[in-house]
């Protein structure tokens, strides 16, 4: 599939149960990012491995071909973790929620993506993803590290709030981040439990919360952006600097690899 036009960015899903059946889906926030803030037309990808109704889809597609027909892959965030036996930690704490299918799927869509030179743009589970993919580890629960903040939402406080700035990040010069030319210091959102541990060989730290947390990072030497942070721009993305400078820093990625592929079967 080629959309004319306009090029085609790959969302993998979430599985989640709706009553008594399993979905897959996307949150609209990252849809309307992708289509208004890189101008890309959103193309949600079902996760590949094995679910309760069907045999896996995975054993059906060809992941190659696949991106044969997206110009970039952006990997959202999540209510799930990424299951600790992927990179080698500790079972989880009973009651955390785990997406297996999800993991099938992006943990090879990353290596094939990064393989073939395919824009990345990884948000908060996102990014943990592309740290497992690669080799690195991850903190299940971030807040009983010592010395490291509480990086959770108030589960009890409205989506506007839960969302609202929580906490600097202080950008490392040189890398992608400090290229936007945005500035060394921005306040953000804050989401999540889980965080990086140790660093995937390959990967740089592009910024930190000020308990040393890393809160972005990149793919050193990549072919294209390959980029992930671990807060929330999609969110009013339109309001916030930095939000707007990622997004539009990752759709002229995906514009050039459209215009790449098109220059080539031309």
């Amino acid at each position: 599939m080629r959309a004319p036009g306009i090029p085609v960015v790959g969302i993998p899903c979430d599985i989640f149960d709706k009553g008594l059946h399993p979905f897959h889906g996307v949150g609209e926030k990252y849809i309307n990012a992708v289509a208004h803030g890189a101008r890309a037309l959103p193309l949600l990808i079902p996760g590949l491995g094995r679910g309760r109704d069907l045999e896996p889809i995975g054993s059906l597609l060809d992941m190659a071909g696949l991106l044969d027909s997206l110009d970039g892959i952006f990997l959202t965030g999540s209510p799930s973790n990424v299951e600790p036996a992927r990179y080698g930690g500790e079972p989880s704490a009973p009651g955390t929620s785990h997406d297996p299918q999800r993991d099938a799927t992006t943990l090879p869509l990353i290596r094939l993506a990064l393989e073939r030179g395919i824009p990345l743009f990884c948000v908060c589970r996102g990014m943990q993803e592309l740290n497992v993919a690669l080799g690195g580890t991850l903190h299940q629960r971030v807040q009983e590290v010592p010395g490291m903040m509480d990086h959770r939402e108030d589960k009890h406080a409205s989506r506007e709030l839960q969302y609202a700035p929580a906490h600097e990040v202080i950008i490392e010069e040189g890398g992608v981040l400090a290229g936007l030319g945005v500035g060394s210091r921005h306040r953000v959102n804050s989401l999540h439990a889980q965080g990086v541990d140790r660093l995937a060989p390959g990967l740089r730290a592009e910024a930190r919360a000020p308990d040393g947390l890393i809160e972005a990072l990149s793919v050193e030497g990549s072919r294209a952006l390959a980029l992930g942070v671990q807060w929330h721009p999609e969110w009013l993305f339109r309001e916030h600097e930095l939000s707007l400078a990622l997004f539009g820093a990752f759709g002229a990625a995906v514009w050039s690899q459209y215009r790449g592929k098109d220059a080539k079967s031309a």
